[in-house]
């Protein structure tokens, strides 16, 4: 279980001492960049201040990356499933063990609240144990129907694609990193991941703690700099600030309890606490950036001028803060606003009355994303139907997001615009794999035999496909 420990901080910085120059040199060690290469310098959310200075991985060290992975991979790929699974296991126990390091960390890279870190801490543990678990059973080969029955012996075989590269953003350090990097390892993949640069450190901090668990070096491999030049209602708006791809946006309450939602959700929203901590007392974090802050500003802005009611926030913190914001709720929001149809990315959520059920899903799905809804509801069949119903890939009923994210058994990702294929489950592994199909004809079954006319046997395997219709065979 988590401590809620108070962390020494290290005089004049504002950061906790467990984030001390020789932990700060020993990650950025792992970034694949020459000796000389430019520097970048991040800084911390919470107060502004210089945090790490990263080296800066050009597309030549790019391609280096990439080759230490390929000389990796085919001995990782070599190792057997039940090694692989003894160093997810050591990586899932020493995460545990050592999380309150990268729960400092993820807070002085991101902002976030100590809790909403700690969520990343779980997610990555259950990740690793699943695939750990689950990995030999999901690419085991699998006997496939063959063209003739008992007379065509099929068998579909996983292999992995060799080098995965992933790219993994800000909000999310720990488990966009590690979550994505954990089932391409699994499956016999060398990685090489570009981290956000604001928050690399957390995700180099997964790297180091996965060679100590046992990865071989090469395996997975960091590289650092631009994309573009080397590759509860409460508890469901606000987590990390808003800045949740599956945090709620948009709210639609029935008409019927509108006035009695509306007054009860404001109220607990203006007792959250805001602030910056390194221990669990806080629930609502800072930004992370000032592109972020200038978006959550602007949609608002946008909002008010337009006709939109704050009930609650709607202002900057600068008090606190340089990045932070206060937890806001809008009503009135109309078309016309930048935020009825733009993801906002921040603690901002606008509520909307309907009349009926299929009003409430008609307005839901009147959108071209798909990633993340709820239904909450007394009616739990009820609220399954409604799901069911609702253009999301993932649905919770009775919840904002994490019992769908945490169903790891279980496909996670977007319909329509909201992005391509699937984390967690069978999907989340097998799309590190490229399938292959291996079927062992055991005798002539499409071409006649020596002296048998092609019209004769032609109209025997006519008559043998009929009689599989009628036993259910292919």
């Amino acid at each position: 279980m988590p401590t809620d420990h108070a962390p020494t901080l290290a005089r004049g910085s504002g950061l906790p001492a467990s984030l001390n120059p020789a932990l700060i040199e020993r990650l950025t060690a792992r970034v694949t960049a020459t000796a000389d290469a430019e520097r970048v310098t991040t800084n911390a959310p919470y107060t502004g201040a210089p945090l790490a200075d990263l080296p800066v991985s050009t597309p030549a060290d790019v391609e280096t990356a990439f080759q230490r992975a390929r000389n990796a991979q085919a001995a990782w790929a070599a190792t057997s499933m039940r090694e692989r699974q003894k160093i997810m296991l050591r990586f899932h126990d020493l995460l545990l063990d050592r999380q309150n390091e990268v729960l400092d960390l993820m807070q002085a890279e991101s902002g976030k609240t100590r809790r909403d870190a700690f969520l990343e801490v779980t997610d990555i543990a259950i990740t690793a144990r699943y695939y750990a678990r689950s990995a030999a059973k999901l690419l085991a080969p699998k006997r496939r129907r063959g063209a003739i029955p008992l007379l065509t012996h099929t068998t579909e075989l996983r292999h992995p694609k060799r080098v995965v590269a992933v790219v993994s953003p800000w909000n999310y350090p720990l488990s966009m990193a590690a979550g994505d990097a954990i089932p391409a390892l699994m499956a016999g993949n060398a990685v090489v991941q570009k981290p956000d640069t604001q928050t690399a450190l957390t995700a180099l901090w997964a790297l180091d703690l996965i060679r100590e668990a046992g990865l071989p070096t090469g395996v997975w491999q960091m590289v650092v700099g631009r994309g573009s030049s080397i590759g509860g209602a409460i508890a469901a708006c606000f987590p990390s600030t808003g800045q949740l791809c599956v945090s709620i946006e948009r709210m639609y309450v029935a008409e019927a309890i509108r006035d009695e939602f509306v007054a009860a959700f404001v109220a607990r929203t203006r007792k959250l606490q805001i602030g910056a901590a390194y221990d669990f007392s806080r629930d609502v974090g800072s930004l992370t950036n000032p592109a972020q802050l200038e978006t959550v500003t602007a949609h608002v802005e946008d909002a008010v001028a337009k006709g939109a009611t704050v009930l609650a926030g709607g202002k900057a913190r600068p008090d606190l803060g340089p990045l932070f914001y206060e937890p806001t709720i809008l009503t009135d929001v109309t078309p016309d606003m930048t935020l009825y149809d733009h993801e906002t990315f921040g603690p901002v959520v606008s509520i909307y009355p309907y009349r009926d059920l299929d009003d409430a899903i008609a307005r839901a799905n009147a959108t071209p994303y798909g990633l993340n809804a709820s239904v909450w509801t007394r009616d739990g069949a009820k609220g399954r139907a409604v799901a069911a119903r609702l253009h999301a890939g993932t649905v919770n009923v009775n919840d904002a997001f994490a019992a769908a994210w945490g169903s790891v058994d279980a496909p996670m990702g977007g319909m329509g615009d909201s992005g391509l294929g699937r984390r967690h489950g069978a999907d989340g592994i097998l799309k590190y794999t490229e399938p292959q199909t291996v079927a062992h004809q055991r005798i002539q079954g499409f071409i006649p035999p020596t002296g048998v006319p092609h019209r004769a046997w032609a109209a025997l395997l006519t008559g043998m496909l009929k009689i599989l219709k009628g036993v259910g065979a292919h």
